[in-house]
C-alpha cells in the first residue's frame, strides 16, 4: 500500500514538473514579469509572472516564461482591471481619462440610454472603443420621450432633455403614459441593456407605483435596478427612506439592486440595511465615490430654494460651486443661471471630508466614479488642461481610492475588490456572462488587467483642475491588448468589447 502511494506521488510530482516546464517553454503574446499579483476572489497575493495569449490569462507562475513582449513590473501590483458601473463619461476623451485611472470597463448604469436607442448606442462603439462599455435602459429618458417629446440618447445629451422640458421631472403621467414609459424601458432591456437605470431622485412626478413597476420590468429579466434614490441628497431621515423604497421593491420582487452613491447623510444606516439584505441572500449592493462633494445639473429638484434652503438648511454661497468660473453661487446667481442654462453642471459640497476613508473601508463596498460627461466635440487629441472645468471624480476616483487606502491603512486587497471584483461578481450573479470572466486574475479569465505602483499611484485632479489624469497606473490591458503603455494611452488600440445581455 505504501509502495503504491509512493509511486502515485512520484507520478503526480512528475506531472506537475512537466506542466510547469511546459508553461516555461511556451511563448505568450505578452508577459508581465515579476509583479505582485493580487486576486480578491482567491486571495492570491504573491510575486508571479503572468502570461497572456489570445486575450486570456494563460499562465500565472513563479517559473520563468517568455513572450513576444515581456514587461518587467517589479514593484508593481497586477490587479484585475477596474470596473466602473457608474460613469456618465461615454465619449472618447472621457474613456481616455478613465484608462489613465485604471478603468478597463466603463458602464453607465445610473442614467443609462434611451431604451429605443440601446442598440444604436452599442453599435456606435463597436470596434472603435478603447475599453469595455455598457449601459442600462434609462427611466429618465423614457419619461423625457413620452412626457416632453424629447429624444435624447444618453447622459451626453442630458442638456437637451433636461434643458428642453420639465415634465420628465415633475409630471405624474396618466396610466397610458406610464405604460409607454415602461414599454420604452422594456425595449432597452430586450436590446441587451444591463439593467434599469433610474434617476428617480430627480423625478418627483414618478409615483411610488411607477417606480415599483419600473423595477418590476427589470426583475422580469432578472436584471439589476441601479438607482439614484429619492431624497438624495437629503437628511438623515429622508435619504435612508428613499433608499428603503427601492430596497423593499427589490426584496418583494426578489430582484438584484444597486444603490448608487449612498455617501450622503444616513450612510451608516444604509450600509447596515445593505449588509443585512446580502446576508439574507439578496443580490443587493451599494457604491460610493471618494469625494465629499457631488455634481449634477443646476436644475436638479433638490437645489430649489424650498428644498435646498428650507429643508436641507444649505446656503448657496457655501456649498454650490461652478467649476467653469471657479466661484460659488449666490441665491440670485443660481436662479439666474437656472433660467438661462438649466442643464449647466455644478458642484455641491455636502459631506465632511473626514467621512471618506470610512466609506472606503465598509464591508462589500464598490467604487463608482459618477464621472461627468465630456462634450463629444472635444476629440481624443485635446490637451487635458484645455477641457472645461469638471468634478475631479471624472479623472481621479480610482487612483484616489488607492491613495486613501494607502494613507489610512485600508487593506489593499479590500480596495482592489471595491474597484473591480465585487462589481464583476454582483453583475455576474445576474447572469451577465461577460462579468463572470472579468474582475479576477486567474488562468482562463479575460485579461483585463491594471498594473499600478502601490506607493506612487495618485490622483491629480482637483476641484480647481478637474481633468488632470492620474499617475502611477502605468499599464492597462483590455482584453489582453496593451492599451496604456508606460502611462500613455495608445491611440490606435481599440480593444473594448460590449458588456451586454443577448438581444431578445
Amino acid at each position: 500500500m505504501v509502495k503504491a502511494f509512493t509511486i502515485s506521488l512520484l507520478w503526480s510530482l512528475l506531472f506537475m514538473a512537466t506542466a510547469v516546464s511546459g508553461a516555461a517553454e511556451e511563448k505568450f503574446d505578452l508577459v508581465l514579469h515579476n509583479g505582485r499579483v493580487m486576486d480578491p476572489e482567491t486571495g492570491l497575493d504573491a510575486v508571479r509572472n503572468v502570461g497572456i495569449r489570445n486575450g486570456v490569462i494563460a499562465a500565472i507562475t513563479a517559473e520563468p516564461i517568455s513572450g513576444a513582449r515581456l514587461i518587467d513590473v517589479t514593484g508593481y501590483v497586477v490587479s484585475p482591471g477596474f470596473i466602473d458601473a457608474h460613469t456618465h463619461g461615454t465619449t472618447p476623451m472621457a474613456y481616455k481619462l478613465a484608462l489613465r485611472d485604471g478603468v478597463t470597463t466603463a458602464m453607465d448604469l445610473e442614467f443609462g440610454t434611451l431604451g429605443t436607442r440601446v442598440s444604436d448606442w452599442y453599435e456606435a462603439r463597436a470596434e472603435i472603443t478603447q475599453l469595455n462599455y455598457g449601459t442600462g435602459s434609462s427611466h429618465e429618458l423614457a419619461r423625457s420621450l413620452v412626457l416632453d417629446g424629447i429624444e435624447a440618447l444618453d447622459a451626453s445629451e442630458a442638456p437637451l432633455s433636461r434643458g428642453g422640458g420639465q415634465a420628465w421631472a415633475d409630471m405624474v403621467p396618466s396610466d397610458q403614459q406610464r405604460q409607454r414609459v415602461l414599454n420604452t424601458i422594456d425595449a432597452g432591456l430586450a436590446a441587451g441593456a444591463i439593467g434599469l437605470s433610474s434617476t428617480v431622485g430627480y423625478m418627483p412626478g414618478a409615483t411610488a407605483r411607477e417606480f415599483y413597476e419600473a423595477q418590476k420590468v427589470a426583475a422580469r429579466y432578472g436584471r439589476v435596478s441601479a438607482v439614484h434614490t429619492r431624497h438624495t441628497p437629503g437628511t438623515e431621515t429622508t435619504t435612508p427612506n428613499g433608499i428603503q423604497e427601492m430596497l423593499s421593491n427589490a426584496a418583494a420582487l426578489d430582484a438584484p439592486a444597486l444603490v448608487m452613491h449612498f455617501n450622503n447623510l444616513g450612510w451608516e444606516l444604509v450600509q447596515e440595511l445593505i449588509v443585512g439584505l446580502r446576508n439574507n441572500g439578496h443580490n443587493i449592493w451599494g457604491e460610493v465615490y471618494p469625494y465629499h462633494a457631488g455634481s449634477t445639473t443646476i436644475n436638479a429638484v433638490f437645489l430649489k430654494p424650498e428644498i435646498y434652503e428650507e429643508v436641507l438648511g444649505k446656503r448657496y454661497e457655501d456649498t454650490l460651486f461652478d467649476p467653469q468660473t471657479q466661484t460659488f453661487y449666490t441665491k440670485e446667481s443660481y436662479l439666474a443661471t437656472l433660467e438661462r442654462e438649466p442643464g449647466r453642471a455644478v458642484i455641491l459640497y455636502k459631506m465632511p471630508e473626514a467621512d471618506i476613508p470610512k466609506w472606503l473601508a465598509m464591508e462589500g463596498i464598490v467604487i463608482g466614479s459618477d464621472a461627468m460627461p465630456i462634450d463629444p466635440r472635444y476629440d481624443w487629441d485635446t490637451p487635458f488642461q484645455s477641457l472645461p472645468g469638471i468634478h475631479p471624480r471624472t479623472a481621479g476616483a480610482h487612483a484616489k481610492t488607492l491613495r486613501l487606502a494607502r494613507e489610512h491603512n485600508i487593506p489593499l486587497m479590500h480596495a482592489i475588490a471595491a474597484l473591480s471584483y465585487r462589481t464583476a461578481r454582483n453583475l455576474g450573479d445576474t447572469g451577465l456572462e461577460s462579468m463572470q470572466r472579468r474582475g479576477r486574475v486567474q488562468v482562463g479569465m479575460v485579461a483585463d488587467l491594471t498594473v499600478f505602483h502601490p506607493t506612487k499611484v495618485t490622483d491629480n485632479a482637483t476641484f480647481a483642475q478637474g481633468n488632470l489624469p492620474s499617475t502611477g497606473i502605468d499599464y492597462v490591458l483590455v482584453n489582453g491588448q496593451l492599451t496604456v503603455d508606460a502611462g500613455q494611452v495608445l491611440r490606435d488600440v481599440s480593444a473594448g468589447q460590449p458588456i451586454r445581455f443577448p438581444i431578445r
